[in-house]
């Protein structure tokens, strides 16, 4: 059951919530019962954090009791954003506005994900990961550390877009550290894309991509390598 607090204007909070003091809220923010909220966090006007699963009833989503929502040190969430119960979103990370991040999904240290991005769930993201604005993680997708994603991404997951058995595996793309990705870039269901590697802008990735690679249109193709200068390790 949600309470009114005076901490904040408009704010709802569930039970076994606990808000340290150093946490900044803004205005109509709804927090779940059970939320851990790390000290020096940001929640903007209108999010929502713990937020119940709510499935279609043809979605073959798992049912599973959900853990609450962790919220590390430090972590931002914008206005409007809405953090789904069983995630979890590590120290400094950022959940801009508007995004969606589901149950089951991890955001690692220090990381972004931009304005109205969606994590779908059980997507694992490591540290310092930028993804950009209006970008659509599918579930069972692997992000590594560094890795850059560009402005309209779309990584999915069924190639058979729905038509399949109760057998049939789901399977997200892996992007492997320091990869990026360009803009409006498509990738199909399972393909990886290789440490440092490099996806053109407009891309639609249908095989693997190899590290260092430097692939680009559609189908998407090598046309050279990632060069030494333009490492991240040269810069770390």
């Amino acid at each position: 059951m949600l309470r009114p607090s005076d901490r904040a204007p408009g704010l709802l909070v569930g039970e076994g919530v606990l808000l340290p003091p150093t946490v900044e809220l803004g205005g109509n923010v709804v927090i779940h019962a059970g939320t851990v909220i790390g000290g020096e966090a940001r929640i903007q006007d209108g999010a929502v954090v713990g937020k119940p699963l709510a499935l279609g009833p043809r979605s073959a989503a798992a049912r599973d009791a959900l853990p609450p929502v962790e919220l590390g040190s430090g972590v931002k969430v914008g206005a409007g954003a809405v953090i789904v119960a069983g995630a979890r979103i590590d120290d400094g990370a950022v959940i801009a506005d508007q995004a969606h991040v589901r149950e089951r999904s991890r955001i690692g240290t220090g990381s972004v994900v931009g304005r109205g991005s969606a994590v779908d769930n059980d997507v694992v993201i490591g540290a310092r990961v930028r993804i950009q604005t209006g970008c659509y993680i599918t579930a069972f997708s692997t992000i590594e550390d560094d890795v850059f994603v560009a402005p309209g991404v779309t990584l999915t997951n069924d190639d058979t877009m729905a038509r399949h058995g109760t057998d049939h595996e789901l399977r997200g793309a892996i992007l492997r550290r320091a990869c990026r990705v360009g803009g409006g870039v498509v990738l199909v269901p399972g393909v990886e894309v290789g440490e440092e590697a490099f996806v053109a802008a407009g891309a639609v990735v249908v095989r693997d991509v190899a590290p260092r690679a430097v692939v680009m249109g559609v189908p998407a193709r090598q046309v050279r390598e990632v060069s030494d200068a333009d490492l991240l390790e040269r810069w770390t």
